[in-house]
């Protein structure tokens, strides 16, 4: 503890008191207003105030500087352990070192070390593990370990059971990957083994022309001016008492749409039954659109008798949308018939194709993934183009919806039933 009092107070204290006297050794006792002070080491500094330390502080500054002292020398004892300890795992590392260092050349190549580490632990080691130790401590790269780069022999036993169990993790690992692999494969061999793209049998080619039966009698609505206007002609009466029976039978044409859209995902039909019922529903759709541009006209028709079409070619645009449902259905039940995918009409033929289930929809883990869409398809569904092109002309069904989702699970449900 440090006191600061003015030189002045002092000497007034001291004239009063009459007890302020230095003794022999610098030092002085004062008693002020009657009460003893402690001993004091007093002197004065350049603003003329005296400054006293107490013998209290002193012992405490002598046992800091003996603590202080005690901490530097138990520093120093550990540096020395320390330098022990490095110098005696020094030896051991060098003694190590020159029992694996078998022709003395100073350095420890790859099969001094397989060498002396089988030697240790008595059991064969592998080439790679040696290898990969090798690998592991060399820092200059060139192969082999020198004194500098070795490390002790319970480090290298410590390496060699982590590359151990490295290896026995990557073996579980790749173990498992493999077996997935097996059950993959199992999964997409049964499902090929369930889809039939067998060559078409006699009974197949006559029950894929079946389907076109749909389309056909549902073009014949557009016959009805032909038929009118030939009431001899045996072929046109015909169609229209098909049609006219064909529309007696309630939700006739729904309910044919709907059996043969389920059917097609029944992989256990043949190829060329699921591709014509796939293309009839199609077709059938394709009529849609006639008979939107039918109802639109005579609606203005009613409104404005102006925009009534001629007669002649209502009449024409009609025959022309029999015909070629007569050129369609023909072409692919001939084909049909001689045992031909008939997937050549236009628009109609891409869109059954990417909707017909075949063996090279599935990939090597038996995942479901289609047919890819070219361009246009993809334009249209994103609603860059116009409704044209395969996947367009499947948007229209003429109040019937045809969904990939609910054909795919069909599809695996019929897998289940079958399995």
């Amino acid at each position: 503890m440090k006191i600061s009092i003015p030189i002045a107070v002092i000497s007034l204290a001291a004239l009063k008191s009459e007890a302020f006297a230095p003794n022999a050794g610098g030092r002085s006792i004062a008693n002020i207003g009657g009460s003893s002070l402690p001993a004091f080491v007093g002197f004065k500094n350049q603003k003329n105030t005296v400054h006293f330390s107490t013998k209290n502080d002193v012992t405490t500054q002598d046992e800091v500087e003996s603590l202080r002292g005690k901490a530097r020398q138990l520093r120093e004892e550990a540096n020395v352990l320390a330098t022990e300890q490095a110098r005696k795992v020094s030896e051991s590392v060098k003694k190590v070192f020159d029992k694996f260092d078998l022709n003395k050349d100073g350095s420890i190549s790859a099969s001094e070390l397989k060498k002396g580490l089988q030697k240790s632990i008595k059991a064969d080691i592998p080439q790679s593990r040696i290898q990969k130790l090798v690998d592991k401590f060399d820092k200059n790269g060139d192969g082999s370990l020198q004194l500098n780069e070795f490390v002790s022999e319970e480090k290298l036993r410590s390496q060699l059971d982590a590359l151990i169990r490295e290896e026995k993790a990557f073996e579980l690992v790749n173990s498992k990957r493999v077996r997935q692999a097996q059950e993959a494969e199992k999964v997409k061999q049964m499902i090929i083994s369930i889809i039939n793209e067998d060559e078409p049998t006699t009974s197949d080619k006559i029950l894929s022309v079946t389907p076109y039966l749909l389309p056909l009698l549902d073009s014949l609505q557009f016959a009805a001016y032909f038929a009118i206007k030939n009431p001899d002609n045996q072929l046109a009466q015909t169609a229209a008492v098909a049609y006219g029976v064909y529309r007696s039978i309630p939700l006739g044409g729904f309910l044919s749409f709907v059996a043969l859209s389920y059917l097609s995902t029944n992989p256990t039909l043949n190829r060329l039954v699921r591709f014509n019922m796939q293309q009839a529903i199609f077709l059938d759709i394709a009529l849609f659109v006639p008979g939107l541009l039918s109802f639109l006209v005579g609606i203005g028709a009613a409104y404005n008798s102006s925009l009534t079409p001629p007669m002649e070619a209502v009449e024409y645009a009609s025959d022309a949308v029999v015909l070629a449902m007569l050129g369609s259905v023909a072409y692919a039940s001939i084909s049909s018939l001689l045992g031909k995918t008939p997937d050549k009409l236009p628009l109609v033929s891409q869109a059954a194709k990417s909707r017909t289930i075949s063996r090279e929809m599935f990939e090597n883990v038996g995942q479901f993934i289609g047919i890819k869409s070219d361009e246009k398809d993809e334009n249209c569904f994103q609603g860059r183009t116009s409704y044209t092109g395969s996947a367009c002309l499947s948007m229209a069904y003429d109040g019937k919806m045809l969904l990939d989702s609910g054909k795919q699970l069909s599809f695996y449900g019929r897998i289940e039933k079958l399995l």
